[in-house]
């Protein structure tokens, strides 16, 4: 799967615009508060995005492998169960029959294991595309609230930014 892209360059001239029309220092230091912050913010999104995807190819490449074990598995329980077919006076091969259910149960732990592990993936992945969007959202309000110069937004858009750093954090195995 491909990485969540996240657009907001076209949201960073717009902020990077209104810090240079700014008309007082207080409100140039408010309007580059606001910009350092989204700035972060729009760091924070590709981050996640990146982890989001890294996840999500993990979770299609175990899960992939996990098929290839089961077609395995099956395959292996066919030549188990030809061997166990007695043809004629020709005595059963009870030698093969026991090692193709033995390598039959190997696979199958192998297999249930890496689909473990590309539904753990694909639950991390899930934490990383929520941190996408909490952050790109926090990165609209970022942009209304400097646009429309109302510095509750921004407060608003500093709550929603850390929740996506919750949810990044979360994502991340320490």
């Amino acid at each position: 799967m491909d990485e969540i892209e996240v657009p907001t360059e076209h949201l960073h001239e717009t902020i990077h615009e209104q810090v240079h029309h700014a008309s007082n220092i207080k409100e140039q230091k408010w309007t580059m508060l606001v910009a350092i912050s989204t700035a972060l913010m729009a760091v924070l999104a590709a981050i996640s995005s990146l982890f989001a995807g890294h996840n999500s190819n993990e979770a299609v490449i175990n899960q992939i492998k996990a098929s290839d074990q089961w077609a395995l598995y099956q395959a292996k329980g066919i030549k188990a169960e030809i061997k166990a077919i007695k043809v004629g006076n020709i005595p059963l091969d009870t030698v093969e029959y026991n090692r193709y259910k033995k390598e039959q149960s190997t696979i199958k732990e192998k297999a249930e294991e890496l689909q473990n592990e590309s539904n753990s993936h694909l639950e991390i992945e899930k934490k990383f595309a929520k941190a996408v969007t909490f952050f790109q959202i926090a990165i609209a309000i970022s942009a209304i609230s400097i646009l429309t110069k109302r510095k509750f937004l921004w407060v608003i858009s500093l709550f929603i930014g850390a929740s996506g750093l919750l949810f990044l954090i979360q994502g991340i195995d320490f």
